[in-house]
C-alpha cells in the first residue's frame, strides 16, 4: 500500500507539471490502481504465474533415462494449462464485475482438478505399464498450488461482494 502512494504521488507530480500549459489542474484519479489491486488480484496474479509461466520452466517429471518431460509435449497438457492461464487473466481483468470474476475462479478450479487428475492417472497407472515417470518434477504440483489459491481468490470476491451488499442494504 506504501508504494502504491509512492506511485501515484509521482503521478500527480508528473500530470501536474504537464498541464501547466494549459492553466488547469488535473488531479490524477487512482480508482483503476484501488480496484485493480485488491486482495483477489495478488492471489490471481500468483495463479496466472503458476499455470502460465512456470510449467515453461520446471518439468513434469523424468522418464526411465532421465529426460525431462515438459507440458508442451502433450497437446492435453498444453491445453488445459493454456485454458487455466487464459482464466486467470480474464478474470483478473473483469475486477469490475465480481459475479464474473467468481465464476472464472470456479472453472479454473475445476480445470485444474482435471489436470491433477491426469497428473495422478499418468504417474499411478502408467508406472506400471512402462518406465515412463521415474522423477516426478515440480511442475506436477502446480495445478495443487494453483488450486489454493484460486480457493483464496474466491473466498476475497465472495468477502468483496458481501460487504458491497451490506452497503447497499444501508441505503
Amino acid at each position: 500500500m506504501k508504494y502504491l502512494r509512492i506511485y501515484h504521488a509521482i503521478i500527480q507530480i508528473i500530470f501536474n507539471h504537464a498541464i501547466v500549459f494549459f492553466k488547469k489542474k488535473l488531479y490524477f484519479c487512482p480508482t483503476f490502481f484501488k480496484t485493480m489491486f485488491r486482495k483477489q488480484t495478488y492471489f490471481l496474479l500468483v495463479c496466472l504465474l503458476l499455470t502460465g509461466v512456470f510449467p515453461f520452466i520446471f518439468p513434469l517429471w523424468k522418464d526411465a533415462e532421465g529426460k525431462p518431460f515438459y507440458f508442451m509435449m502433450d497437446i492435453a497438457y498444453v491445453a488445459l494449462f493454456g485454458l487455466s492461464a487464459t482464466l486467470s487473466l480474464l478474470s483478473i481483468l473483469s475486477h469490475a464485475k465480481r459475479q464474473q470474476q467468481f465464476v472464472m475462479g470456479r472453472l479454473n478450479i475445476i480445470l485444474n482438478l482435471i489436470l491433477l487428475g491426469l497428473f495422478v492417472y499418468r504417474t499411478l497407472n502408467l508406472s506400471g505399464e512402462a518406465a515412463t515417470v521415474s522423477e516426478k518434477g515440480i511442475g506436477m504440483f502446480l495445478p495443487i498450488f494453483s488450486i489454493v489459491f484460486l480457493v483464496l481468490a474466491n473466498k476475497a470476491i465472495k468477502k468483496d461482494e458481501d460487504l458491497v451488499k451490506s452497503v447497499d442494504r444501508l441505503r
